[in-house]
């Protein structure tokens, strides 16, 4: 009589769940726009249109190229504009294009208003805030690079209604510490930033040198993957322009930049090893960056809408990095003790010299 008493139970609690599953099933139903793309909110219809008109007025119809790379940049100058504490701006609305002659002014916004000027008008035509705007354009461009996440993007952030000040943006020429506790102001942990410095693998500097703009940080600027995690480790050779400039120091690969701050940032106890973990740790890498950039997307903003589904998804990588030619393990300079390198073949011929972007 027990044993038939609890095969009734368990029956009746296998009925239950799946009664229970069948209503989270409805709750989630998804909705078919007018366009024929389905998503899991009818106000993301408008912005498929939208995503559609952004690459091929901004992205060359798809394309990580330097328009991808800046969107990315200007999306995180934009939104570190914040303070936990508050004073600081309010992170990610769109101030940096709507008040661009104020925020382009400040030293650290140096070579951005190339991209505000491209965004700007297509920014007007779409109708959107200058805050959905700036950080849709950013998960586009970004899902156009191999091997990137494919990012969170919440809609629904008002206009903005002020700059944000000056000295929010980190430089290269910063210290660790001054650069950590910048974070921390806007409310990220040391591992959160370097996982937002995994946007390095598809960027380039502009004035660092204002004599080679357009300097990669890494070799393989037209993928994200972990190779800039990598190559800031490799013994440096050379400077890639007009000789040692504030915020970079020597570089391996002539044609590449190593800022300072990402070098010190290596090499410091706090956070080598988490950068360290990224190398040929792909999915580390993506799934650290993601859950980074999803927190900077909405600083300052509330009550919005996942909109994620209309993000284009990434092409996968699933080749391992590689030391660049004439490189090998014994040119690391490994800050991390505590775990072991990872093991990294090398690519035949000789050292490369990379092209600017």
């Amino acid at each position: 009589m027990k044993t038939m008493a609890f095969g009734r139970l368990a029956s009746l609690i296998s009925i239950a769940l799946a009664a229970t599953q069948i209503t989270n099933a409805a709750l989630t139903k998804r909705v078919t726009c007018a366009s024929g793309h389905v998503t899991a909110n009818a106000a993301c219809c408008k912005l498929f249109p939208i995503v559609d008109q952004i690459q091929k007025d901004l992205f060359d119809g798809g394309e990580c190229g330097e328009e991808a790379h800046s969107a990315l940049r200007l999306s995180f100058h934009d939104a570190i504009g914040f303070s936990i504490h508050g004073g600081k701006g309010n992170g990610a609305d769109g101030s940096i294009l709507i008040f661009n002659k104020t925020e382009l002014a400040f030293h650290a916004n140096g070579g951005i208003d190339d991209i505000t000027s491209r965004q700007f008008p297509v920014f007007q035509e779409t109708g959107l805030t200058a805050g959905d705007f700036v950080h849709l354009a950013a998960a586009i461009g970004t899902a156009n690079c191999p091997g990137a996440p494919r990012l969170q993007f919440m809609f629904g952030r008002p206009p903005p209604v002020a700059p944000a000040p000056d000295l929010t943006v980190p430089e290269p020429t910063d210290s660790v510490t001054a650069i950590l506790a910048r974070f921390a102001d806007a409310g990220f942990s040391p591992q959160e930033a370097v996982a937002l410095l995994s946007s390095h693998t598809i960027a380039a500097a502009d004035v660092v040198d204002p004599t080679i703009p357009g300097t990669p940080f890494d070799s393989t600027v037209g993928t994200f993957d972990t190779q800039v995690f990598l190559e800031v480790l490799l013994k440096g050779k050379l400077f890639p322009g007009n000789g040692s400039q504030p915020g970079e120091v020597l570089s391996p690969l002539a044609g590449e930049m190593r800022l300072q701050s990402d070098f010190a940032i290596s090499q410091d106890s706090r956070t080598a090893c988490f950068w360290q973990e990224m190398i040929n740790n792909q999915n580390f890498m993506m799934s650290q960056f993601k859950a980074a950039m999803a927190k900077l997307q909405v600083l300052g903003q509330r009550n919005l809408i996942d909109c994620s589904d209309v993000v284009p998804v990434p092409k996968t990588l699933t080749a391992p990095i590689k030391f660049p030619a004439s490189f090998s393990q014994a040119d690391v300079q490994q800050a991390c003790k505590a775990l072991p390198f990872p093991k990294i073949a090398t690519v035949a011929g000789p050292a490369p010299t990379v092209a600017p972007v």
